[in-house]
């Protein structure tokens, strides 16, 4: 959902990636039916994954091959470690927080994908980049608004959405990846 790009290359694993994108959606049509165990479970994995991509940019930025701009690596895996922390130690923060945190990513997904149209080129599919984008900025607004409200079941609703969405997408992609010569 990152980054809808349909030219990755040719993998015999595409199935796995479709896969996952069923999983996706099966998850959010989960989230949808019981939306209140749903949420709650949602920020505290929301705060796990928070930790563990903290971890991950503090090991990248520490290893061997250091990428240009370690500094903000090593930062944002300190903001990140630390949002995740203070989640998981508070259901009731975690759920008060999660749709800001949630149309932040959103939005900058979105903003990210339009962006791209100009850097990666104009290529056949430019305009699924373009619709990718306005659909996650949109996704992000909503986010906003449902936070501004404190309303849990629009949250849950809009999350249960991306989820939804997110998982065509990633399923999409990994048939993308499928080799020509498969049978």
């Amino acid at each position: 959902m990152k980054a809808l790009n349909l030219n990755f290359g040719q993998t015999r694993l595409w199935w796995l990636i479709v896969l996952v994108g069923i999983l996706l959606v099966l998850g959010g049509f989960a989230y949808w039916f019981w939306p209140v165990a749903g949420y709650a479970v949602a920020s505290q994995l929301f705060g796990w994954l928070l930790i563990l991509a903290g971890i991950i940019q503090l090991c990248v930025a520490a290893g061997p091959n250091t990428p240009r701009g370690w500094g903000w690596w090593i930062a944002g895996g300190v903001i990140n470690m630390f949002v995740g922390f203070m989640m998981v130690r508070s259901i009731l923060l975690s759920e008060l927080v999660m749709p800001y945190f949630l149309a932040f990513i959103f939005i900058f997904w979105g903003l990210e994908a339009i962006v791209s149209i100009s850097y990666r080129g104009t290529g056949k599919y430019w305009w699924l980049n373009l619709i990718n984008g306005i659909l996650l900025c949109l996704i992000g607004f909503f986010f906003l608004e449902a936070g501004y409200l404190s309303d849990m079941w629009m949250t849950s609703f809009l999350a249960s959405i991306a989820f939804i969405y997110w998982g065509f997408t990633v399923a999409m992609t990994g048939y993308t990846l499928k080799p020509y010569n498969d049978k």
